[in-house]
């Protein structure tokens, strides 16, 4: 892919789902509950998003739409790809994360393929999100079998109305099966934490007036945004002591099916003193981003954990061992954290369109 990637590349998420899973809902949430970010939505049948629930503030021609929060909507087919997520990376949007939802028959890897061969300096793939509809995925395994190969792909998959069916468990579990190490994410009315999927952003502070946030509240929606992390935990890890890289690297291959996402910063030490590298995972999702350290503050590895039934203690634990006391480093230690920087030679473990051959 060639481009060398920097924190301020804006990931691209691939949502997908067979018809009736609910990934139009949870679009619409992911927007709804969007607090500062703002999300370039793009979308293959435009109207089955709720426009007029957005507060729209226009048309900005060609089928995009700038919606009352600061996210856009686009309207596209495949074959335009491109050029909208060129228009969305543009600088001037703001846009934070976009989000393309796939058709409901569509092959999302086709579209994984079509990101992650993009060369454009200002996007970086952040994983499919496949939903499925809890109550009629046995059903929905006999008409469309290729939901197997989209499960075994994902890098998170939403267990969506999970309410409504007669056995959860065995759903959940007949999911996990399918998967290769994606996160499984039960919900209900398309609702996840965005901050699963990325970095929200804070609102700006708004004096005398209520956010577009504030001020939509679906009828059948009883839950506030603070509600959502209830369903979630969190742990939160600093080490003033580099980590060695090969066992941050088996602490993450080895991270259990409950943890959905993990973001932050980690000091290499010796491996590389003059950068610091972000880290993004999602799921099987995994990134190192390297930039050069701020010239000012402390060198710390700062990562936050979000998962569901996790053992945060036993994960801390975990993470401090990690720690690095060499003074020097070998010259073959970072190869399995630069498996997984985008723009290296391509080793076993990256994601590239080869892996999304059907």
């Amino acid at each position: 892919m060639g481009n060398t990637p920097t924190p301020h590349q804006i990931p691209v998420v691939v949502l997908a789902g067979f018809l009736g899973s609910g990934k139009t809902t949870l679009l619409n949430h992911l927007l709804h509950r969007s607090g500062g970010s703002r999300i370039g939505a793009i979308v293959n049948d435009f109207g089955a998003i709720e426009i007029d629930a957005m507060a729209v503030a226009g048309a900005l021609g060609d089928s995009t739409v700038s919606l009352g929060n600061g996210c856009l909507c686009c309207a596209v087919d495949t074959s335009e790809l491109d050029l909208y997520l060129d228009r969305l990376a543009a600088p001037e949007t703001g846009i934070d994360v976009i989000v393309i939802e796939a058709s409901g028959l569509a092959e999302p890897q086709e579209l994984v393929r079509m990101v992650l061969a993009s060369e454009h300096p200002g996007i970086v793939y952040g994983g499919l999100v496949e939903v499925v509809d809890a109550a009629e995925i046995d059903d929905t395994r006999a008409r469309h079998p290729e939901i197997d190969r989209h499960l075994a792909l994902a890098d998170l998959v939403v267990v969506n109305k999970l309410d409504r069916a007669a056995d959860a468990g065995r759903v959940l579990g007949l999911v996990r099966s399918l998967t290769d190490r994606a996160a499984v994410v039960p919900a209900t009315y398309g609702r996840i934490d965005p901050e699963i999927l990325f970095d929200c952003r804070p609102g700006e502070e708004r004096i005398g007036q209520l956010s577009f946030d504030d001020l939509h509240e679906p009828g059948d929606d009883r839950e506030h945004a603070g509600h959502l992390h209830t369903g979630y935990d969190s742990l939160s890890f600093t080490a003033e002591a580099p980590l060695e890289p090969r066992r941050l690297m088996r602490f993450l291959d080895g991270r259990p099916e409950g943890l959905y996402r993990i973001k932050g910063y980690v000091d290499f030490g010796p491996y590389d003193p003059r950068n610091r590298y972000a880290v993004h995972a999602v799921g099987r999702f995994l990134r190192f981003y390297p930039e050069p350290w701020p010239a000012a503050g402390a060198r710390l590895s700062q990562l936050v954990l979000i998962g569901s039934g996790i053992d945060a203690d036993g994960l801390a634990k975990e993470l401090q061992a990690c720690g690095n006391d060499a003074p020097h480093a070998d010259e073959h230690g970072m190869w399995g954290v630069l498996r997984y920087v985008q723009g290296t030679e391509d080793e076993p473990g990256t994601y590239g369109p080869e892996a999304y051959e059907p």
